[in-house]
């Protein structure tokens, strides 16, 4: 992978040394101009993914170089140096478009953090353009894909809500897609060039959540050797997506619902306040109402999440969907148009369960397309959970590798050698028994675990050249 290039504007030439052994031994690759008509001479024939610009130089200063760079390559965010001075300028800077300003001298670890929170700045908006092209490119709405009656009616709610600020909340069971919904919101309204951030509220521990979405001070806890920004103020313009929220801690569902009647953050030991612009989106697949009267949420919060409630219907009452979900699933792992399924491996997908919702519905295609031997997958490689092999003795093993496969996410690769391999010792060794556990002929087996052992040795071959 190419490494991250920074792009070094400054009159001083010790300044661009100091700065660029700094850089290269963080490593990231440096580019250096003594100007700002030479930084932008630059960009005529290379690309940076960073600018760090001095804010006093002759002839072109730094706010008309970010205000040429901001016309010329929006999405390149640019920190500006400045000295004691002139911190008014950089403010100025930063009203007009700066990302961050350090002031001279600096300490590197200060430099190098700006750096970072500028690439992460750079990668989320680069996420939101991918997903932007998603949107132009599909035939339905977003990332969504569904025809039933239940699917165009929330097409029809996320057109009415793309262009305000209400706050939303999206309830639905596991693997419904309430984050491809959260970000179909943010990509179709008015919010689409600002940071789409999301976070789940059970991944962590409150007081590590609670840094996360404020930030904090330096040392407002051990640890914290420096001021950390909060997601509150990463998606500052954009929307910040709270999901699983019904898990928050009680604490910290109070110091959100603040932040949300005050529009303000304050940070984990800080005493000053910054205003923020962000619209909130939470998902749940808790009957949050229950929680309420159980005590475990906030009433007050709720009703300030709820504003405009979106519920995901699982797949069982949308079954009309289940093919157009099977053939992007299908088109995103095959990598294009090759596979096709036959009429009645459709039907055995539209008939189904699927407790997963979409999320098992696409760990089974991906699986599908690892067993299948030709371009047309067919109901025997269509493994579904609970549904009992052809041998009748079969049913507890794959039960039990599905399980695993939805739990930990395994690979596709990796679960198909677990279902030989556990096969073949259900069968104690007898391939002809292996096989028929597994629902395909003799000869089928021995080809995928010719294919297999191809596999492992390319992998253990491409390890010894490195």
């Amino acid at each position: 992978m190419d490494p991250r290039t920074v792009l070094v504007v400054d009159d001083d030439t010790l300044l661009l040394d100091m700065v660029e052994d700094l850089l290269a031994d963080a490593g990231y690759a440096v580019a250096r101009a003594s100007s700002g008509t030479e930084a932008l001479a630059y960009f005529e024939g290379a690309e940076a993914d960073v600018v760090l610009t001095d804010l006093m130089m002759p002839g072109m200063d730094g706010i008309e170089l970010l205000s040429r760079l901001r016309s010329l390559r929006p999405e390149t965010p640019v920190i500006i140096m400045t000295g004691q001075g002139t911190i008014d300028s950089a403010v100025e800077a930063m009203r007009g478009g700066a990302l961050d300003f350090v002031t001279k001298p600096f300490a590197s670890g200060t430099l190098l953090l700006a750096l970072e929170r500028a690439f992460e700045r750079r990668a989320l908006e680069e996420e939101n353009r991918r997903l932007r092209s998603a949107v132009e490119r599909t035939a339905s709405f977003g990332e969504l894909v569904g025809k039933s009656s239940a699917m165009n009616e929330i097409y029809s709610l996320l057109r009415k809500i793309s262009a305000n600020r209400s706050n939303v909340l999206i309830t639905g069971e596991s693997g419904t897609g309430k984050e491809v919904v959260a970000r179909t919101i943010h990509v179709t309204g008015t919010r689409a060039d600002k940071p789409f951030v999301p976070i789940n509220c059970t991944a962590m521990p409150e007081g590590l959540l609670e840094s996360e979405l404020f930030g904090h001070v330096r040392g407002a806890f051990t640890g914290a050797h420096t001021a950390k920004k909060g997601l509150f103020e990463t998606a500052q313009g954009g929307t910040l997506f709270l999901d699983e929220i019904g898990d928050m801690p009680p604490a910290l569902q109070g110091k959100l619902l603040r932040v949300l009647q005050d529009r303000e953050v304050r940070p984990v030991g800080g005493t000053q306040a910054t205003k923020v612009d962000v619209r909130i989106i939470a998902a749940t697949n808790q009957d949050l109402e229950t929680a309420i009267e159980e005590g475990r949420f906030r009433n007050d919060l709720y009703y300030r999440l709820n504003v405009i409630p979106i519920r995901i219907p699982p797949l069982r009452e949308r079954r009309e969907d289940i093919p157009l979900l099977a053939e992007a699933f299908l088109r995103k792992h095959a990598g294009g148009d090759r596979y096709r399924f036959t009429e009645p491996a459709t039907r055995k997908l539209m008939q189904a369960p699927w407790p997963g919702n979409a999320r098992e519905l696409e760990n089974c295609i991906e699986r599908a397309l690892a067993l299948t031997d030709s371009h047309e997958i067919t109901s025997n490689d269509i493994l579904i959970s609970n549904e009992p092999t052809r041998s009748g003795a079969g049913g507890s093993l794959h039960d039990q590798l599905l399980k695993m496969a939805l739990e930990c996410r395994i690979s596709a690769h990796d679960l198909t050698e677990s279902y030989i391999d556990a096969a073949l010792e259900a069968a104690h060794g007898r391939k002809s028994e292996a096989a028929r556990i597994l629902g395909m002929n003799r000869r089928t087996l021995y080809r995928r675990e010719e294919r297999l052992a191809r596999h492992a040795a390319g992998g253990s071959a491409s390890s010894e050249e490195e």
